[in-house]
């Protein structure tokens, strides 16, 4: 039975749920629970179900596993089908993490277990309803950033991320070093080169050296050149980055790693702008812009005598951080689209999108490799990818939402089904509160519970947060 949409045209459009579930005592308390902020359509069993989906634009399905004739799991199936883009709650009385395993397998994007607690469920689906809009702003936000900023391969809407944009704007057009910090794979080079791209250099080169890449040996030679004859193999003479920068920006990646006695030489060519090739006494001038990157604390790599204080100076004239990847969230939906569309180009495939499991295990997942990481994800899903939807088995296992190595530590155990399920829901509480620095309020938000139902968990499942650090 589904409720006719209202034909008012002043009435916002407000998002659709679909109910199914056999029992109706069910379907009358989530009219009573969801009729005020959402439009409902609800479904006794699996096969009207699916006749709703195949006529109307539904957000969200809350979907009942057992039911007679097809049971939810098979309804489950038939609906990424028919909708790889409408979420599905799973709902079971079931207690089984065999059955949650194959939901999310099958793309749902969460499950709760009957009886359920009022606020969990409507946190949950809040939770789910804000992800779908956050989707749906991620063409306007990249076409409002690229025009907005011109920074046509800087893709976020986290707010650091805009304040650098700003940042960038305001010194991209002067010749102040620049320091770039942050975890390996966050996009130091990228911005590097949009800074290059935005200053008056733009029509020059931009040269880029991996300072760690290099042999220490041979990374004088390559910064500064060397002359014919300046040592065993060099039989012709050899221009250095910084020569061929000159007029544009000479991008040094991972100077940290520099020997002190080059960070000597450095300095030098920063403050008196020349330099001298290896094995040469004739001072070359030069005009380039230094951008500099590194995911060391340099600041106190100097304290330990490990880098020049006073290079270290000389180059943090304008210093900025990149955040890693896991402290802007917001952005991975973004940066999905965008890696999906290069990627469609680069091997002539037609993905569409990630299923909702495999969205919901990007957005959970820390990527210790930042961006750089899951842009290789993505590379290869799409290389990979067998339809127009990415699904959660597509995925590399320690990226799937449960964590391969809870699985494994669940079958060495032996655990019963309820062993099993509470040690899950251990250590996934557990990263929450690991991840948010045992910020209880913090944790609730992202686990859709009320505080007071995580403080009963906690309890329950023998978590004293009260001897942990951050707890509020």
């Amino acid at each position: 039975m589904g409720r006719e949409l209202d034909n008012d045209a002043s009435r916002p459009v407000r998002s659709t749920i679909l109910v199914v579930d056999d029992d109706p005592g069910i379907r009358e308390s989530f009219e009573a629970l969801l009729s005020k902020e959402y439009d409902l359509h609800f479904a006794s069993e699996g096969t009207e179900a699916l006749r709703i989906l195949s006529a109307r634009d539904i957000n969200l399905v809350l979907l009942d596993i057992r039911m007679p004739g097809m049971d939810g799991i098979e309804v489950l199936r038939r609906i990424r089908e028919l909708n790889e883009h409408a979420d599905v709650v799973v709902i079971t009385a079931v207690k089984s993490l065999k059955t949650a395993v194959e939901a999310i397998k099958l793309g749902a994007s969460d499950y709760i277990t009957k009886p359920f607690d009022i606020h969990e469920i409507l946190a949950l689906i809040k939770r789910v309803m804000e992800k779908q809009e956050l989707v749906k702003e991620v063409l306007y936000l990249r076409s409002e950033v690229a025009r907005g900023h011109s920074f046509e391969n800087l893709i976020g809407r986290n707010v650091r991320m805009q304040e650098i944009y700003t940042l960038v704007k305001r010194i991209a057009d002067n010749n102040a070093t620049v320091l770039l910090s942050g975890e390996s794979g966050t996009g130091k080079e990228v911005l590097a080169r949009t800074i290059h791209q935005q200053s008056n250099r733009a029509t020059r080169p931009f040269v880029a050296v991996n300072c760690a890449a290099i042999p220490a040996e041979l990374l004088e030679s390559e910064l500064f050149g060397h002359e014919k004859g300046a040592f065993t193999g060099a039989i012709a003479t050899k221009v250095g980055k910084f020569e061929l920068a000159t007029g544009g920006s000479l991008f040094l990646d991972e100077v940290g790693s520099m020997r002190l006695d080059l960070q000597a030489k450095i300095l030098r060519a920063l403050q008196e702008r020349e330099i001298e090739r290896v094995g040469g006494t004739r001072t070359i001038k030069i005009d380039v812009r230094v951008i500099a990157a590194t995911n060391r604390d340099l600041r106190r790599a100097a304290e330990e005598g490990s880098f020049r204080e006073d290079l270290y100076y000389r180059l943090n004239v304008v210093p900025i951080t990149l955040p890693p990847l896991r402290l802007r969230r917001d952005d991975i939906p973004l940066l999905m689209e965008h890696f999906i569309a290069k990627y469609n180009q680069e091997f002539n495939r037609k993905v569409k999108a990630f299923s909702a499991g495999a969205t919901a295990a990007l957005y959970q997942y820390d990527w210790p490799g930042n961006v750089r990481e899951l842009e290789n994800v993505i590379e290869r899903a799409v290389a990979l990818a067998q339809s127009e939807t990415i699904s959660l088995r597509e995925l590399p296992l320690e990226i799937s939402i449960l964590g391969h190595t809870v699985i494994e530590d669940i079958q060495k155990a032996g655990l019963s089904l309820r062993e099993a399920r509470s040690h899950f829901e251990r250590q996934y509480i557990l990263s929450i509160l690991e991840k948010v620095m045992w910020s209880q309020v913090e944790a609730s938000r992202i686990l859709g519970l009320h505080r007071n139902t995580l403080a009963w968990k906690l309890q329950k499942l023998g978590i004293d947060a009260r001897r942990q650090p951050y707890v509020t």
